[in-house]
């Protein structure tokens, strides 16, 4: 992780880590380092509903004017939609102005090169070494503004390219996170035939994700049963992420999804090597669930980035997180909350069995996470510890083929992740809590 950019791009709260001057530095090197500094690079910005957007992207778009870019403005739009149009318009790059499930107070930057993936580490370091450096490059008269018109158009038309999206007969209700997603989601399903019941939908810049979207599902669960929906959806702030809750108020977390579209794909001989990516923190549930009906999983290390590194690296076109990152290769380059509802809802309307029967089709394990509080310098040394070690390999013993250890450092805080899934809620308490004791009084 670099000064300015992390595993998804630049992130902090608005004014203190992400000011405008530093988003004016993103968008001027940005432009320059993406266009090797030999033509106008063409730019597509999106953002979400904060508050804060408006005078980042105006910041941005500055930047990237000062050196000769062409700035085409999506507006208000979610993440997937710029990675979408940025390969439809022929684009440089895009960037996304959000912090996706955060609050408000938090803003972040984040770069679609032109073919619509993140950036490589090579060219955000690049980028950051420009800002740290205050390379000196000469201004240019010749950039440029314009508004895209229509952009939900490219983006909703991309997604209808490989689905019927005839959900009439289905009553949802559909939880927009007061974000990306609140004018262009509910319109999309109404208009292929859904009975759309939308909350989560009146953004005012302060109150994305607040109470509402992906990270907060109570009050959709609430409406799902009120309303006797058949099915939930919700998506985070900038809508790269979808969960769904189920006709019975259950929820339908990332690891039930993927296994429903995995399931599908296979059936259909459309799941590249029958194999599904995931990260280390997908419940053991998803395993044993994919295996049933013939598939493989793949782990990588936790963030969607790793995901989709495994699926380009090897030829797979599915894979995802249990917090509803959902990757669906053979459609889009990221994470897309509106395909994956898209997926979700297909399924539903071609069988006659109910989201809750088809969500209990993969039995989740419970799942204990402890964390050991340490310090940043010793949270690594549990690896070398022989007595932390001992009872690692204890605890392994005790759940293999029952269940499963994983104990890894937090990438931003002083902790050690104790997580244990199993059949018996009470001994994962004991145990997980024993062992992070234990971290705590060797490494603390």
């Amino acid at each position: 992780m670099g000064k300015f950019f992390g595993t998804d791009g630049v992130r902090g709260v608005f004014g203190e880590e992400l000011t405008t001057e530093l988003a004016y530095q993103l968008g001027r090197y940005g432009a320059y380092i993406l266009s090797e500094g030999s033509h106008n690079p063409k730019i597509v910005i999106g953002k979400d509903t904060r508050i804060s957007g408006d005078p980042l992207e105006k910041a941005l778009t500055d930047g990237i004017i000062s050196v000769g870019g062409k700035v085409v403005l999506a507006g208000v739009i979610p993440t997937p939609a710029v990675a979408v149009i940025a390969r439809e318009i022929k684009a440089d790059a895009g960037i996304v102005i959000s912090a996706s499930h955060n609050p408000y107070q938090f803003n972040g930057i984040k770069f679609f090169n032109g073919a619509g993936y993140k950036l490589s580490d090579d060219v955000e370091n690049q980028i950051e070494k420009c800002i740290i450096d205050q390379l000196t490059i000469n201004d240019r008269t010749d950039g440029s503004v314009e508004t895209l018109e229509q952009p939900e158009k490219i983006y909703v038309e991309h997604i209808t390219k490989g689905f019927a999206c005839d959900f009439s007969g289905i009553r949802m209700v559909l939880d927009c996170a007061n974000g990306a997603s609140y004018r262009i989601a509910p319109k999309f399903f109404r208009e292929a035939g859904a009975d759309v019941v939308v909350i989560g939908h009146e953004p005012d810049g302060k109150n994305i994700n607040d109470g509402y979207g992906s990270t907060c599902l109570d009050k959709l669960s609430d409406h799902v049963l009120s309303e006797k929906a058949d099915i939930g959806i919700a998506f985070d702030g900038d809508a790269d992420r979808c969960l769904a809750v189920d006709n019975e108020g259950r929820i339908i977390d990332g690891d039930k999804i993927l296994h429903l579209v995995g399931a599908k794909l296979k059936q259909e001989g459309r799941l590249k090597k029958d194999t599904v990516v995931v990260t280390v923190m997908s419940n053991i549930g998803l395993d044993i669930a994919l295996k049933d009906c013939g598939c493989k999983s793949v782990k990588t290390n936790v963030g969607d980035r790793y995901v989709l590194e495994e699926m380009l690296k090897e030829g797979y076109n599915l894979g995802g997180e249990q917090s509803g990152h959902v990757i669906l290769l053979d459609h889009n380059t990221t994470g897309d909350g509106l395909l994956t509802a898209v997926s979700l809802l297909t399924i539903l309307k071609e069988e006659t069995r109910t989201s809750a029967e088809l969500s209990s089709l993969m039995t989740s394990y419970p799942q204990v996470l402890v964390n050991a509080k340490v310090t940043n310098q010793t949270k690594n040394d549990y690896l070398t510890d022989e007595i932390i070690q001992k009872r690692i390999t204890e605890v392994e013993k005790h759940f293999d083929g029952q269940g499963r250890v994983l104990i890894r450092p937090s990438g931003t805080e002083p902790l050690v992740r104790v997580m244990i899934e199993g059949k018996d809620q009470s001994e994962l308490n004991r145990i997980a809590t024993d062992l992070a004791k234990l971290i705590e009084e060797r490494l603390a």
